[in-house]
């Protein structure tokens, strides 16, 4: 069984930063891509960025220069660098990363989601 878990979300000014952390824990043989979602109320799940296993990355347009994501292979981690926030920012940012377990073939697994808000 693959687990993703995300933390670091909060209420944070406009203007501030934040850092989420999405661990993935279990069977994991081997973690490809990671990416980071969000999703307001109404809306539909919103892609922000992608990471993939050689480290190269990209970024929605709404978020470039602001963001930065990163991966820390030994430990299973993914994180979201989020500087500059704004209020349009403020959503449920859910971690997303596609693992070959040793138990089930490649496929995605979500995080739960962490709350962001940024309002002063």
């Amino acid at each position: 069984q693959v687990r993703l878990v995300e933390s670091g979300g909060g209420l944070v000014q406009p203007g501030g930063s934040l850092r989420l952390s999405c661990v993935a824990s279990g069977s994991i043989w081997i973690i490809h891509a990671m990416d980071w979602y969000r999703q307001t109320p109404g809306k539909e799940r919103e892609w922000v960025t992608t990471i993939a296993s050689s480290g190269s990355t990209n970024y929605a347009d709404s978020v470039k220069g602001r963001f930065t994501i990163s991966r820390d292979n030994a430990k299973n981690t993914v994180y979201l660098q989020m500087n500059s926030l704004k209020p349009e920012d403020t959503a449920v940012y859910y971690c997303n990363a596609r693992i070959t377990s040793y138990s089930s073939p490649t496929r995605d697994y979500w995080g739960q989601g962490t709350q962001v808000i940024v309002s002063s």
